[in-house]
């Protein structure tokens, strides 16, 4: 018998000065639309050090992991996350900065937010 494995993604909101933390995606799908800093967790990775470790690859910025805000259920796309481990975050260090899976990072005010990607960005900051 075969058991497929769920996928499993950690996300942060990261919120400063009334603002949020974005980035933009370089890859598909979504290509050029903003969403929380993310990725998948790693097998035996604890999905809170994996939403630091993809915050800190996006963005440069070191965060704190503060709480659990939601667990997100359903795939979105085909090579999309089962279930989205939301956490909300506080900055530590570092400077902010593009990279990895982002070619644009920055912070928004909930007023005047970019296109979004995925259904958990967009439940997370109405």
């Amino acid at each position: 018998m075969y058991f497929a494995d769920p996928k499993v993604a950690a996300a942060v909101l990261v919120e400063q000065d009334g603002r949020v933390l974005l980035v933009r995606r370089v890859n598909e799908p979504f290509r050029g639309l903003w969403t929380l800093p993310a990725g998948f967790v790693d097998a035996d990775e604890d999905p809170a050090l994996a939403a630091a470790r993809e915050t800190l690859e996006e963005t440069g910025l070191t965060i704190r992991v503060t709480k659990v805000l939601q667990v997100i259920a359903g795939r979105e796309h085909p090579r999309g996350a089962d279930f989205v481990i939301v956490y909300a975050a506080e900055v530590v260090s570092g400077t902010l900065r593009a990279a990895d899976d982002a070619d644009k990072a920055d912070w928004f005010e909930r007023s005047d937010l970019p296109p979004l990607a995925f259904k958990a960005t967009r439940l997370m900051l109405q």
